[in-house]
């Protein structure tokens, strides 16, 4: 075994599939055995594995200037294009852009740049934040704690109370919903529920409330109609700033430019990474209102600096290979294709598994969706420590398909955007195979409910 601590990763099971090379939706292992990415690596490579544009773009900013810092008034070209791309996109007002490394880097500069902005308008007490059970918003130690996974709090003692971190109901209807609730009782119980929260820590305490509009990791969870509206007009009625995380959703992943389009949300804060340049080159960006940024400008002079920022903030080859990336989106139509793409697959994933006895929700928007994989249909019974998830997961890999099991027995799937419709067919069926292998395991091991 290689000396690597590899993340998100049992350590008695690392090294288990070791890729050499991908093209499309395709990529191949050092054994050449090839796999349709069913997960576009990790919710990312929407351009596929060998777009030579982007990776064109990337080798002749690295030829032309490979690198240079932000820090101190230094700039450059692409950075400048790419802020001015973003904000030309974005429904947030007169948006200004903090450029980083990761989703879960800039996740963790919205937190500090939110405890700058209430300090420099004098409400040093509105600092906590809302985030919900079942969120993921990555794994530094801000975005840790706003994480709500099990297995990513585990352990690390992440520093909730300091960090003032607030936890509010997961929107998932399926898995929430108490006896015969509608979906429309639902939303106004964990609304009510949320509300009374605001007022019982005093919503002039709290910051902001931090959301996925369709989550990824925590199972593809996509919101009853009505929540976001409520949850909006809630927010605003009390003062709450609403803080989008788009590191999944955004640039054509939910069939729309952006998940808060998809989801009917009006952000104040919206965080990217991922899809901004299809995965080819580390970049993220935190989204702030105009309004937000001027209040910040006298703190700034008063310190000397806004003392944050990354080594690799704007990298002049990330800056790049996102703007060739957003090039492409906007000249191929993609958002327009995820749409029509993701719609056919949906209507064939609800077709294939809404009646399959391991399945008992198929949900999903765009070129997104999960399977809820559950040992009891009726009841909706899951399994213990992810053993369907696991199991479908395995038979995937086996059947030419690397999917990801998330939240223990969702198993989630979320294919590069230029999948066309004869790729969905083909990567259904695979799916399709590897769902009844799994089924068929889980009866012999006895954990089928009778």
């Amino acid at each position: 075994m290689a000396p690597v601590i590899y993340p998100t990763t049992n350590f008695t099971a690392t090294e288990q599939l070791c890729l050499d090379r991908g093209d499309g939706i395709y990529v191949y292992d050092t054994d050449g055995n090839k796999y349709i990415e069913g997960l576009a690596g990790l919710w990312c490579t929407s351009l596929g594995y060998s777009n030579t544009e982007v990776m064109d773009a990337i080798t002749e900013q690295l030829h032309k200037l490979p690198f240079t810092h932000t820090f101190g008034g230094k700039t450059h070209k692409p950075i400048m294009e790419l802020a001015e791309k973003l904000k030309a996109m974005v429904p947030v007002e007169d948006a200004y852009i903090f450029f980083g490394n990761s989703g879960s880097d800039a996740n963790d500069t919205h937190y500090k740049m939110l405890r700058y902005y209430f300090n420099a308008i004098g409400k040093p007490e509105k600092r906590k934040i809302i985030t919900r059970e079942r969120g993921y918003h990555g794994v530094t130690v801000a975005a840790g704690s706003l994480t709500s996974l099990p297995a990513n709090l585990a352990h690390f003692d992440a520093p909730l109370e300091a960090l003032h971190i607030l936890r509010s109901d997961a929107p998932h209807y399926y898995t929430g919903r108490q006896g015969n609730e509608t979906e429309e009782q639902f939303v106004d119980r964990i609304i009510n529920n949320l509300e009374e929260q605001i007022l019982a820590e005093d919503p002039d305490t709290i910051a902001a409330m931090i959301v996925e509009p369709i989550t990824g990791a925590s199972g593809v969870i996509v919101p009853p109609e009505g929540y976001y509206e409520k949850l909006q007009a809630l927010l605003r009625k009390h003062g709450i700033l609403v803080w989008a995380d788009e590191v999944i959703c955004g640039f054509g992943r939910t069939g729309a430019d952006f998940g808060c389009t998809t989801m009917g949300i009006k952000p104040d804060l919206m965080t990217f990474a991922k899809q901004l340049s299809s995965a080819y080159f580390p970049i993220s960006a935190s989204v702030i209102p105009g309004w937000m940024y001027e209040a910040m400008i006298a703190q700034t002079n008063e310190v000397g600096v806004f003392g944050h920022g990354y080594t690799y903030s704007g990298h002049p080859a990330a800056c790049a290979a996102a703007l060739k990336t957003l090039e492409i989106y906007e000249r191929d139509n993609l958002f327009e294709h995820a749409a029509e793409v993701g719609a056919y697959m949906q209507a064939q994933l609800r077709g294939i598994f809404t009646d399959h006895p391991l399945v008992g929700e198929v949900r999903g928007k765009g070129l997104i969706a999960a399977l809820e994989l559950v040992s009891n249909k009726t009841t909706g019974a899951s399994f213990d420590k992810g053993a369907a998830g696991a199991a479908a997961q395995k038979a995937c890999q086996d059947n030419g398909l690397i999917l990801r099991a998330v939240a223990g027995n969702a198993l989630a799937l979320c294919p590069p955007l230029i999948i066309t419709k004869a790729e969905v067919d083909d990567m259904l069926a695979r799916m399709k195979a590897a769902v009844d292998t799994a089924y068929a395991e889980l009866q012999d091991k006895g954990l089928i409910a009778a």
